[in-house]
């Protein structure tokens, strides 16, 4: 019988199956880029490019476009690391940079977001505030458990969660007449999970310390 943190490891807020079938449609991608020896900084730094993009869409309140610039720059943030470990470009530095641009492209995309509603729906900005907070701690978490030894991939809403949701929300939010609902609710949705997966990794962490020190 698996044990409450297996169980709690092995929860999943996206379906393998999208993810699988999201792999099977960048393939193509991924080996073109390859063999035309691109590095994978290039990819990197165009996923910045986007969210950059995508922050200026969503301050303008053009939801649909900022929604395809997610898709693109979340795709982008799957490509780099593909393209280091198939080429054999994987080096602590660039694990670094890919996490550094990684938090400024997320940082990009929620400004944009409070810049369009601080006006508004402001109790949407503290919202975007609770979900900034969240997605930085769930990075910071499995850096600091890194640094004491640990793996910790574990949680409710890691990043790929985060752009799903974000690109999803982007999109419906698109839709006239729905006063941006859907986006407020993915908003709703990353702020709450983000900070729950903060705590499902604290708890994981303190589990496996324990592990450690009864050695």
């Amino acid at each position: 019988m698996p044990t409450g943190q297996t169980m709690m490891a092995e929860l999943k807020l996206l379906n393998k199956y999208c993810v699988n079938g999201f792999m099977t449609v960048i393939e193509p991608i991924a080996r073109l880029l390859i063999n035309l020896k691109v590095h994978p900084h290039v990819i990197t730094f165009a996923g910045l490019f986007l969210s950059i993009l995508a922050f200026n869409f969503f301050r303008l309140g053009y939801f649909f476009y900022a929604g395809l610039m997610v898709i693109l720059a979340g795709t982008c943030d799957v490509l780099d690391g593909r393209l280091a470990r198939d080429t054999k470009q994987i080096t602590r530095f660039g694990a670094l940079m890919d996490s550094t641009i990684d938090r400024y492209s997320e940082v990009l995309m929620f400004l944009g977001i409070a810049m369009f509603f601080h006006d508004k729906q402001t109790y949407v900005v503290y919202l975007i505030i609770l979900a900034i907070t969240g997605s930085f701690m769930v990075s910071y978490t499995r850096a600091r458990a890194e640094g004491l030894g640990i793996d910790c991939k574990i949680g409710l809403m890691q990043r790929p969660e985060r752009v799903t949701y974000l690109a999803i929300g982007s999109l419906l939010g698109s839709i006239p007449k729905t006063n941006y609902i859907f986006l407020i609710l993915a908003i709703w949705f990353i702020a709450i999970f983000a900070n729950i997966t903060v705590v499902q990794r604290i708890i994981f962490i303190r589990n496996e310390l324990k592990k450690l020190e009864s050695k």
